[in-house]
């Protein structure tokens, strides 16, 4: 989550964009978004530049090269490279400093990956220079500068602070999964150098990033092989959206994460040949939660699963097509998903006990995606098999997610992710079984018997304490003599009148 004061930073920009005529908030989280990539541009090659001089090594291949920058789109416009660097332009003058950003370094990022057909190079080519006043863009970049973001996942983070000021984003289902959820799925399923990894609701791409930080943090060593490297950048990564401003936003975040070519698509995923089946051995995701489709648009083999036009019940139908046998699943659902009697509902939950492996059930608190929903939502884990091999399900119960559960998201000590991680990676049927703790297994026999329920309440035990009152005959005295004492009181009270 981001800061208290680089959330004030954002409200500063908001309102002098706002207030200059930009209301369309998808617009000002694109264009916000820009200039934080410009700044990352330049803070990662400041990083680049440190180690290698410490290194004694040459920078290899740097977006600012030294010497003159031709601009692709208008080949008479040319400018030192350094000029188009966030450390330089930042302290021009309003006027001279829109001028080189408008002129200059925008032209210079769409630029970028031109000549391959790359995600970033495919959504970037119609994007807009949208700031329209010197002003705006001086209070954005002294605003940015001061949020000190480097580092995080700040794509995700700006676009979830904004987010509250889309008033349709509870509606329609579109709300981005908090940065301390997705870290720990991702790390719940532990990625690897030959996953393929999709998410076919992708938003921003916080999962597809937060599976690159966790495979260059853990295989840093591997991933100096080329070949290793090539998959990295180009073939690991795939995520489909419906929105052109979150596929931009998207290609941003992962060719910041070092990954140049993702398979980044505009594609609604649940209609017929959207994606290829079988294709993948890794999937997270967060599906829109409220959406309803019509029949047409549904790919068949989907409804075969649930006949439904609810997209939450599509998405995880569609998670088991995608994958390749032995492929593992990761998604957040709303938990009518658990519990729900329809026969679509159902029939997802059979799917996934009968069909498929299923992992684990993690309820979380309602909580967890305010301000924009107070809906309660669960985490699904299985693994794909097309020929069973559920046996006993775990499930957690996470109370807390290390924030305050109202509006205000503030951070408290009360935190259960630590736990749910810990003991989901030692989880032994044998040594958890009781079902008044916080986690415990849940037989495949039970399940089945219950419906394919898969709510954590069906299944716990609930320990009922006798609780022990005094007899009738005690308490009529008790009120006797409370009686008696008032009495006496208001006597005593009149003889002072």
């Amino acid at each position: 989550m981001l800061s208290a004061e680089a959330k004030s930073s954002i409200d500063r920009i908001w309102n002098v964009f706002w207030s200059n005529g930009m209301t369309n908030p998808l617009t000002v989280v694109e264009q916000i978004t820009f200039l934080i990539f410009m700044k990352l541009l330049d803070d990662n090659q400041i990083m680049q530049e440190r180690n290698a001089n410490l290194l004694g090594t040459k920078l290899k291949d740097p977006v600012f090269k030294k010497g003159i920058c031709v601009v692709q789109e208008d080949p008479r416009i040319e400018a030192p490279y350094a000029d188009l660097r966030w450390q330089n332009f930042r302290h021009k003058e309003p006027e001279d400093m829109f001028r080189t950003v408008r002129d200059l370094v925008f032209p210079f990022v769409k630029s970028l990956g031109s000549g391959r057909d790359s995600a970033f190079s495919r959504y970037m080519s119609d994007a807009q220079f949208e700031i329209s006043k010197p002003k705006i863009l001086d209070v954005a970049v002294s605003e940015i500068e001061a949020m000190h973001l480097t580092g995080k996942d700040m794509m995700g983070d700006i676009y979830e602070e904004l987010l509250d000021r889309i008033k349709s984003s509870g509606e329609n289902g579109q709300f981005r999964s908090p940065g301390h959820i997705i870290a720990m799925m991702v790390e719940l399923v532990e990625p690897n150098l030959d996953d393929r990894i999709i998410d076919p609701a992708m938003g921003t791409a916080g999962f597809l990033a937060a599976s690159a930080r966790y495979l260059t943090k853990h295989y840093a060593k591997e991933l100096r092989n080329t070949k290793r490297q090539e998959h990295f950048k180009t073939t690991m990564f795939t995520g489909f959206d419906i929105d052109m401003k979150m596929l931009r936003i998207g290609a941003m975040n992962m060719m910041l994460h070092g990954v140049e070519a993702p398979d980044i698509r505009h594609n609604n995923s649940i209609e017929p040949d959207s994606a290829k089946r079988a294709d993948y051995t890794l999937c997270l995701a967060n599906p829109p939660f409220s959406g309803n489709m019509t029949e047409i648009e549904i790919a068949p083999d989907l409804l075969a699963i649930a006949n439904t036009k609810k997209t939450e019940l599509l998405f995880v139908s569609l998670f088991t097509k995608l994958l390749k046998i032995g492929g593992r699943c990761a998604s957040i659902v709303p938990q009518g998903v658990l519990f729900g009697s329809s026969n679509a509902h159902v029939g997802v939950r059979k799917e996934l006990v009968e069909k498929q492996k299923l992992v684990a059930v993690i309820s979380m608190p309602s909580g967890v995606f305010k301000p924009y929903s107070g809906v309660a939502t669960a985490i699904l884990v299985f693994t794909k098999t097309d020929h069973g091999g559920t046996d006993n399900v775990w499930f957690y119960n996470m109370e807390a997610d290390g924030f305050s559960l109202d509006d205000k998201r503030e951070v408290v000590k009360e935190n259960d992710i630590p736990d749910v991680i810990k003991k989901f990676k030692a989880r032994d049927p044998k040594k958890q079984k009781d079902r008044k703790a916080k986690c415990f297994f849940v037989s495949k026999k039970e399940i089945v018997a219950n419906n394919y329920d898969l709510s954590f309440n069906k299944y716990r035990e609930v320990e009922y304490v006798a609780e022990k009152f005094p007899l009738t005959a005690e308490l009529m005295g008790e009120i006797d003599s409370l009686t008696k004492d008032f009495a006496a009181g208001l006597k005593e009270l009149k003889g002072m009148l």
